[in-house]
């Protein structure tokens, strides 16, 4: 019996051995991941990088435009307003007068109570 104890350790240790060697084997595998994830994230997030710059860009280029264009209209209704004051007087007071009839409609249609002068 002890000999077929000593048969079987050298069998044990082969598959330790091979065990071992498998381990060692995976685990230059998952560096070898890690190392490959490593790298695509940074060429992801230099990617997103580039495109969120590039949306920067075309935002603010879109937002100058616009402010420019903004300033340039605005500038035109002033002058209009200062060559027709009496016109832009009666526009603006119209307007006034608008909303403030807006606003009491609203008011009226909010108010769910009826109301009684008596």
């Amino acid at each position: 019996m002890a000999e077929a104890s000593k048969s079987d350790s050298p069998q044990i240790d082969d598959v330790q051995k091979t065990l071992e060697k498998q381990i060692a084997e995976l685990r230059k595998e998952i560096t070898k991941i890690n190392k490959s994830i490593s790298a695509r994230g940074a060429e992801m997030l230099d990617d997103a990088s580039e495109q969120a710059s590039d949306f920067y860009e075309t935002a603010a280029s879109r937002a100058s435009r616009t402010a420019q264009q903004l300033r340039s209209q605005a500038q035109a209704v002033s002058e209009v307003a200062r060559e027709n004051p009496g016109t832009t007087t009666a526009v603006v007071g119209v307007i006034g007068l608008l909303g403030f009839l807006a606003g009491l409609a609203v008011g009226q249609s909010m108010n769910d109570t009826s109301r009684r002068w008596y």
